[in-house]
């Protein structure tokens, strides 16, 4: 069976973690996260980076620090991971779930104005498979009501719009480094924050609301509890797995940039036919092939393609649910204006198996399975 994902090692990383172990300083925040750090400051030129043992915990931290709360709504697609809600929920915050546009399935920037009432206190964007949602425009809307902009770029390092990296557009930003993604720590996850009046209250909640990162930078002589947090930190053996990653960052890039790019000439008949539709990169976005899917006609044929590239030995899967059609989000928000595109392609999508390393050969046979199902 060719699987849909293998977690991405270069076989560097054991090394690193022995070394972790070696120096007796496991947990957060300690030489393996500080590299970590700097690599992401200076990758994406951005304001600060935290590391957070997930981006579940990247998202709950911008809700504290845009003080979402009871009687706040917050405007973000359906078409996500449960994750992008739960953080605003959790502080009592009525989400209000928006279309996206079928090209990308990013947040339809004209839904969200439509959605926007004297509650609203933020936007969070979710850029679907490393591709960007049209931050000029967002941003735009942003400024004309006052509200806060949080980028979920879970999906999205290395990834770029107009030249800037994705999670340093709005006021903050998310990473997940979990297995299934570009590169990973198994769990792990970064906050970026751009706006430099919220740096020193976001290194207070990572350390569960005190100040220790004074007192370890030798700033006050003693720590204390000053704000609401919670333990937002990446131990230094995921810190030390993911520095390698880093470290090779481009390599990886490029092998799965080669990967999408053969799925993409291979399946062009099939998409020029009008057998399915693929992935659509606008002009000025660079993506960072964290997934490859097509759409097919309906449901009904989604279901029969993957079955069929199962009885061949290969593993294609679904994607999200959209969360308004959910208990949980009919019990914590609604969906606002007309769901044209979130529940109909959702249930077209296919992502074939993209990781680091896959074999050519693998990738050569998909393309030919995916022909023959269409061709028969």
């Amino acid at each position: 069976m060719i699987p849909f994902n293998k977690p991405c090692t270069t076989g560097k990383e054991a090394a690193a973690i022995q070394e972790a172990i070696t120096q007796e300083k496991l947990a957060g925040n300690g030489p393996f996260g500080e590299k970590c750090v700097s690599w992401l400051e200076d990758h994406l030129a951005c304001e600060k980076a935290i590391l957070t043992p997930s981006c579940t915990a990247a998202l709950e931290m911008t809700a504290l620090l845009t003080e979402v709360g009871e009687g706040d709504e917050v405007i973000m697609p359906s078409y996500t991971f449960v994750s992008t809600a739960n953080a605003y929920a959790l502080r009592g915050a009525a989400i209000r779930f928006v279309d996206v546009t079928p090209e990308t399935m990013n947040i339809n920037p004209e839904a969200i104005e439509a959605a926007i009432t004297e509650r609203t206190k933020a936007i969070v964007v979710v850029h679907y498979a490393g591709i960007a949602c049209d931050m000029d425009r967002i941003m735009d809307i942003a400024r004309r009501y006052g509200l806060w902009v949080i980028e979920d770029a879970a999906q999205g390092l290395m990834s770029r719009y107009k030249g800037k990296g994705l999670g340093t557009i709005g006021h903050l930003g998310t990473f997940s480094f979990h297995e299934t993604k570009n590169y990973t720590s198994g769990e792990g996850g970064a906050l970026i924050i751009n706006d430099p009046n919220l740096i020193e209250r976001a290194e207070i909640l990572q350390e569960k609301g005190t100040d220790r990162s004074l007192f370890m930078q030798g700033m006050v002589d003693k720590y204390t509890w000053r704000d609401l947090g919670s333990s937002y930190l990446l131990s230094e053996l995921n810190a030390a797995y993911l520095s390698v990653q880093f470290e090779h960052a481009n390599q990886i890039n490029n092998d799965r940039l080669r990967t999408w790019k053969h799925y993409y000439d291979g399946l062009e008949t099939l998409m020029d036919a009008g057998k399915i539709t693929g992935p659509h990169v606008p002009g000025d976005c660079e993506h960072n092939a964290h997934m490859f899917y097509i759409k097919t006609r309906d449901e009904e044929e989604r279901s029969n393609l993957i079955d069929y590239l199962k009885e061949k030995g290969i593993m294609a899967v679904t994607h999200y649910v959209p969360l308004h059609s959910a208990h949980a989000g009919q019990k914590y928000g609604q969906f606002i204006g007309e769901d044209r595109y979130t529940t109909a392609d959702s249930k077209r999508i296919v992502r074939l198996p993209l990781y680091y390393g896959i074999e050519k050969e693998d990738v050569a046979y998909g393309i030919t399975t995916i022909k023959n199902f269409f061709t028969a």
